[in-house]
């Protein structure tokens, strides 16, 4: 991708001797005869670095660099032939990237670009380095789910949020019926791909606003913002039936099916993030002791 540079400079020799020398080294560029001017520029095309003398008539190098920081995410270098009267502090302070002095060597403005430049693209890297790293330390690797330290801090969030708004929020704990069975019978990498599957169909099951978590082994839950736990019961119905329906094949010819025993709860006002959780827990094993491919509602000082 071509890198756009905006030159600003009242002086107009110079402004074009500018631009011509960043065209002949391989950047696209833009001119602009003052702060004013420029910032329409910007408001019309896609620009990467802006090059800016301070001393300009009206708006002057300085003020302008401060409007684009606030507006942009676009380096600044700023320029002036008056050393004595800004400093390269004053320059950074409001968000430039580099300093030059006039008159200007334009072997040593292109080695200052490709500087910024290079720094952008660190940062670039390095942002997208950190988002990844953030994506790991929340998300299951075999599912891809949210893991079960995530989802102790949504809880707390969602809890909060339900207080503070008095919405409804339930949960649901599920419970792959026999598992270890299956493992054993058909070893573990047949489970894990039993565990991806089954996190596909769940995440396909849940609105935007909704979040599943692997929450260890062979156990998941969801939490559902603003849903009442009779609400909840059309979702775990749905992944229940979807899951049972599925057919797997750990040996490649005999078919194999499984089911889930699920939990439901909704929060209560005021009990703690720990008895919610574990509420959810004893309405799933209600449904284990049923028989297995069931949900059970466990509700606060009323179970059923």
């Amino acid at each position: 991708m071509e890198t756009r540079v905006l030159i600003v400079d009242d002086d107009t020799a110079i402004r074009d001797a500018m631009c011509k020398y960043l065209e002949l080294v391989g950047y696209r560029t833009y001119s602009a005869a003052s702060a004013e001017e420029s910032l329409e520029l910007l408001r019309e095309k896609k620009i990467h670095v802006v090059i800016t003398d301070i001393m300009m008539s009206g708006m002057n190098g300085l003020e302008l660099t401060d409007n684009i920081k606030k507006d942009y995410d676009i380096d600044v270098i700023v320029m002036t032939g008056y050393s004595g009267d800004f400093s390269y502090e004053e320059a950074i302070s409001k968000g430039a990237s580099d300093f030059v002095f006039k008159p200007i060597r334009f072997e040593e403005l292109h080695l200052r670009l490709k500087r910024v430049l290079r720094e952008r693209q660190l940062k670039i890297e390095r942002d997208q380095m950190l988002d990844k790293l953030q994506k790991l330390a929340i998300t299951d690797g075999l599912t891809q789910l949210y893991n079960s330290r995530h989802f102790y801090n949504r809880l707390e969030m969602e809890i909060s949020r339900s207080i503070r708004y008095g919405n409804n929020l339930s949960l649901l704990l599920l419970d792959i019926d026999l598992f270890k069975d299956y493992n054993d019978a058909y070893g573990h990498l047949e489970g894990d791909k039993v565990l991806v599957r089954i996190g596909k169909i769940i995440q396909n099951c849940l609105r935007q606003l909704d979040s599943a978590y692997r929450y260890g082994g062979e156990e998941f839950t969801i939490l559902l913002p603003e849903t009442k736990a009779e609400d909840a019961y059309a979702v775990a119905n749905r992944i229940r039936k979807l899951i049972e329906n599925q057919k797997f094949f750990p040996d490649g010819k005999k078919e194999v099916s499984l089911t889930i025993s699920i939990g439901i709860t909704e929060y209560c006002p005021n009990e703690d993030a720990a008895s919610f959780v574990q509420r959810a827990d004893k309405a799933m094993y209600i449904s284990k002791k049923k028989g297995r491919n069931s949900i059970s509602f466990l509700l606060a000082q009323n179970p059923s």
